[in-house]
Order: C-alpha cells, then structure tokens, then sequence
C-alpha cells in the first residue's frame, strides 16, 4: 500500500470523472466553440456572482493573468510573505509583470486592513504604485487556513477607497467553502478576480479557471494566448471540472477530519515539537531539533508513506480523496508505533 501525501494534486480521475471526460462534447475553443468549456465557465461564473470566466490549463498561469491585469511594469502587489504567488510561481510577478512584491509577515498570514493601508506605498514617483492586494484562501504555507470573511471585507473597502485591485487566489477556496460552511457568491462579491483550482482537493488531471468583472476580464483571453495557454478541443479536461463542481466539494469534509486525526496523533508523538493549527485538509508539524528532517522523510518513504519536506524540520501532509479510510487506518498506526 502506497501513502501519498504530499498533495492533494496526486490524485487520478476515478471511474466516473473519466466517463464524463470520455463522453464530452468538444469544439475548438481557441475559437470559442467547445461546449463544455464553455458551460464550466458559464458555471463558474454564476457560482462566484460575477460575469465572466476563462479556463486555464494551470494555477500559476491563471493567477500570474490576473496579475497582470491589475498591474502595469513597476508596479507593487500587497501579499503574504507565504503567498504563492511569491514563492512557488518560478518568479512570474517580476518576469511576466515587471511588479515587485510588498510582503507582509504578520498574524499567521492573515494580514488586516490597517496592515494594508500601512503597506502601500506613498503617493510620489519615486515609489512603486501600489496597485493590488492579493490573498490565498486557503493559505498552503500556512497550514491550509482560512481567512476570516469579514476581515476580507474590511481589506476589500481599503482597496475601494484607494483604487487597488484585489485579487484572490482560491487554489483551495473549496476546503474553505466547505469548513466555514460559506458560499461562492460570498467571495465574489468581494474580489475583482478569483482564480479557482480544479485538480487540488477536486480530483482532476488538470485545470483552473480565472473569474472576475467583466471590465477587469476584457483582455484576459489575449493574456492567456501570450502565455501559450489556448487550447483546442479542451473540453474533455472541461468535464472533468464539471464532474468534480457536481459530486467532490461536500466530500472535502471528509479529508479535513481526517487531517485532523492525523493532527492529534502527530501532537502526543516525542518526536514532534508541534502542529500548528488544522483548519482544512493540511498538516505541518515540526520535529524536535535533534531529529534530521531527511532521515525522517526517507524513513517513512521506505514504508510507502511519502510526505513534502519544507525545510526548518518543518513537514507537511495533505489529505485527499485517493486517500482512503484503509490507508488512514494504517498511516495512524505507523506514526503511534
């Protein structure tokens, strides 16, 4: 038995995801005609209140479009010192958008609206403009923790009464959704753009769809062609996101208890010097100074589990739904012995 956590991104289409993909109606949707892209989109769109929506063949293409967007060259985006957008995006701000990053490291990631205000820049050409304030709900870096709606709102009219735009990068917003018992149409009515991930947490091969304001969205197509995302008969990847929004957000509560048993084991372990927080469906927890994080991390590969390393005797777990009740079973019964 294999135990893979190290991502909610591992998982394969099961048997009826991939019958829906196989029956898919498709077309050509660099010319806008594969139906099933286009009904994924229409879906999107009117789950999260807002009237367009545009399919992207990865997160980081469609979060560095919505950058874009916002920004011009020399311009700043307000973000967790964590954010995603920062670390894991190879650079892409700076290299696609010309923008530089203004990071916030203060409570846990889940930064205020005065620590907004604080950050932008002053209003005088020898400073960067301040032009967009993005957060990550869930925060991956952070534990998988979610943001608090109304201090969203509090950022939101901080954005409102500077003219900055506000982007969210939901790569997990359905492990939010579903542990804050919110709604989508809650978070458009927030954000100018979202961007939304359908292969972490949702179980496809692949996909992301940007989300936003008709205005803000008019040249998200031509940016999404210069970073060589069209695609042709995309549909067959479309149904797969269709499949996942009908029968896999509900289910995500099911990953959430059981990274919160996986938790509660890690914390009475000798080896373990903590956990922090478990909001959703990740685990970071950090060994005792005296334990080597590779040997740790290779000991349980010999045993079939795999886990991420994240450095500073720091690791992490993800739950997911090709992780089954058996593997939980065992997994609980390696770590207690």
């Amino acid at each position: 038995m294999i135990i893979d956590l190290r991502s909610d991104t591992v998982t394969k289409p099961s048997k009826g995801m991939l019958n829906a993909m196989m029956d898919a109606q498709v077309g050509d949707d660099v010319f806008r005609e594969d139906p099933t892209v286009n009904k994924l989109e229409r879906q999107l769109a009117e789950m999260f209140g807002k009237k367009e929506a545009l399919f992207f063949p990865s997160g980081t293409m469609a979060n560095q479009t919505a950058i874009k967007l916002h920004t011009n060259p020399g311009d700043q985006v307000i973000c967790d010192k964590y954010a995603h957008i920062y670390n894991y995006e190879s650079g892409g701000a700076s290299f696609n958008s010309g923008v530089s990053c203004k990071l916030l490291d203060v409570n846990n990631g889940m930064f205020t609206a005065q620590d907004v205000v604080n950050a932008i820049n002053p209003n005088a050409y020898y400073y960067s403009k301040t032009s967009l304030v993005e957060i990550e709900n869930t925060a991956n870096r952070r534990g998988g923790s979610c943001w608090d709606l109304d201090a969203i709102k509090k950022i939101k009219t901080v954005c409102d009464d500077n003219n900055l735009g506000f982007h969210l990068d939901g790569a997990r917003i359905w492990n939010a959704l579903v542990a804050k018992n919110e709604k989508a149409s809650q978070y458009g009515e927030v954000f100018d753009t979202i961007s939304v991930c359908l292969s972490k947490g949702l179980g496809c091969p692949i996909g992301s769809v940007l989300i936003g304001d008709s205005k803000i969205m008019e040249n998200a197509i031509r940016i999404r062609k210069i970073f060589g995302g069209n695609m042709r008969q995309a549909g067959y990847l479309a149904a797969a996101g269709l499949y996942a929004l009908d029968n896999n957000i509900q289910r995500l509560n099911e990953d959430h208890k059981k990274a919160k048993e996986i938790g509660d084991v890690l914390i009475n372990l000798p080896i373990i010097k903590a956990v922090e927080p478990i909001d959703t469906n990740i685990i970071i927890f950090e060994l005792n100074p005296d334990i080597n994080e590779q040997k740790f991390v290779q000991k349980l590969a010999k045993n079939n589990i795999f886990v991420i390393s994240m450095g500073g005797n720091k690791l992490r777990m993800v739950t997911h739904l090709d992780y089954n009740d058996d593997m939980h079973t065992e997994l609980l019964k390696h770590l207690k012995s």
